[in-house]
């Protein structure tokens, strides 16, 4: 076994470990990155990349027959999943390979686990190699789908989110089981690409987010002859020569595949955490910093410690964590809160994300349910987006809905909800205004332009009273 001493490791090669260790070697520590599968993690080749992909193209087909004179045009599949493949690298990693060379990072292939204070092992192909981190060593792994205990359903071969992302041939059924991101998401680009899909929901679509958002992407979907049962429960799983999916109550659905697409878990179940006191297969508890509570030398960013699984939140997690890190190996005392550059207080109430259904919905900040639960003196202000001016020139008869949660007692934005086509292009400005804690009567002078869109934010204000 090759025995080596580093300054840091950081474990998992996917988007989040590689801006840790992009951040950790700027700050002049020799950092090795360690990764299984391929450079550049879920996001690149199974979740974000290759499912936009295949949305947009249904989205874009929708927006354009949505204005007057324009006719005809239609999706072809083939030609959508060759785009796909294109934007997932063709599921080569070598372009990724070749950023990390030219930022200095080393990589490892193989699997990784912690053997002790600082200690990383590594199996690959080449044998055994032993990682000593003289100051670090960080848990970057992503998550995994969750596939639920329900009879039947682990001997059906379920689908995954990677599965769905990465079909080469659409089954003439699916299955979706969940109401989530994943789940809504899915079912839009295979219907798109011919599919029939069925979507059973334990509960509302989207549940978590503002009720008229899910009701909004259930209405389309079931207006696109998509099959929508909300408050479905499935009591078993069979597969023969098709999939049956028995519902509690009775009834079943029967389909070519099935996806599961009920959450996620952390990938920390094969990472040797038993070894340093931590529990297998759990988030990692860490604080603002990304560092552990318990393992003063380990660090966690992105799905691994459970705070906020999306992508772009891991990323900003991963920022933290390697400004950290390298400040704490010069020896400088860093704050461990508050918003500095070594801290991702963002995660807390300040979490953007977009679900690129059609419509898009999209959102930053906290509910109204939220607000009530927390007894925060606040005012809902709802909006209706086919009434702007703007709106009427993307799409004749646009229809979409913003919902301002503001904090009655500061006078600032706390959370806002869009739902409409291309609402997750004007989302930042409210994620700006609701981490700048920007007072109303400030934004009432930022004024949108005309006509677009974002001349919400004016008719907000206006029914705010300024």
């Amino acid at each position: 076994m090759q025995t080596r001493e580093v300054d840091v490791v950081v474990v998992g090669a996917g988007p989040v470990g590689e801006n840790v260790a992009d951040r950790t070697t700027r700050g002049g520590l020799e950092t090795v990155i360690v990764e299984a599968e391929l450079v550049g993690g879920e996001c690149s080749y199974w979740a974000c990349m290759p499912s936009k992909a295949l949305l947009r193209p249904g989205a874009a087909l929708r927006a354009a027959r949505a204005v007057a004179g324009v006719t005809g045009g239609e999706l072809e599949p083939a030609a959508i999943l060759a785009r796909r493949d294109a934007f997932a690298a063709h599921w080569h990693d070598d372009g990724q390979v070749e950023w990390l060379r030219s930022a200095g990072i080393e990589l490892i292939r193989g699997h990784g686990r912690i053997a002790g204070e600082r200690v990383v092992r590594v199996t690959g192909e080449g044998g055994e190699t032993e990682l000593r981190a003289r100051h670090a060593v960080v848990v970057a792994t992503g998550s995994d789908a969750r596939i639920p205990d329900t009879p039947g359903l682990h001997e059906a071969r379920p689908w995954t989110s990677r599965h769905v992302t990465s079909v080469r041939q659409p089954p003439a059924r699916l299955a979706v089981i969940g109401g989530g991101v994943v789940a809504v998401e899915a079912a839009t680009f295979l219907h798109d690409l011919g599919s029939a899909v069925t979507v059973l929901s334990r509960g509302p679509l989207l549940r978590g987010m503002e009720p008229f958002a899910g009701e909004a992407v259930r209405d389309a979907l079931r207006a696109r002859g998509v099959e929508v049962r909300e408050g479905a429960s499935v009591a078993s799983v069979e597969r023969a020569t098709e999939v049956r999916i028995a519902l509690e109550g009775g009834g079943v659905v029967r389909a070519d595949e099935v996806l599961v697409a009920t959450g996620r878990a952390p990938r920390t179940e094969d990472l040797g955490l038993e070894s340093i006191g931590l529990a297998q297969g759990a988030p990692i508890d860490v604080d603002d910093t990304l560092r552990s509570t318990r393992v003063p030398w380990l660090y966690a960013a992105g799905d691994a410690n459970g705070r906020a699984l999306l992508t772009h939140q891991g990323k900003y997690q991963a920022r933290a964590a390697g400004e950290a890190i390298a400040a704490r190996a010069r020896g400088e005392r860093i704050e461990g809160e508050g918003w500095t550059r070594h801290a991702a207080p963002a995660d807390y109430d300040a979490v953007p994300q977009v679900v690129f259904t059609d419509p898009e919905v999209a959102s930053i900040g906290i509910t109204a349910a939220q607000a009530r639960e927390r007894g925060l003196p606040h005012r809902v202000i709802d909006y209706d987006l086919g009434s702007i001016a703007g709106a009427g020139l993307v799409a004749d008869d646009y229809a979409g809905r913003v919902r301002a949660i503001v904090d009655e007692d500061r006078h600032v934005l706390v959370g806002l909800t869009l739902v409409g086509a291309g609402v997750g292009e004007m989302l930042h400005a409210a994620t700006i205004a609701v981490v700048g804690e920007v007072p109303l009567e400030r934004l009432w002078h930022a004024v949108p332009s005309y006509p677009t869109v974002s001349e919400f934010w004016l008719r907000l204000l206006e029914e705010y009273g300024l």
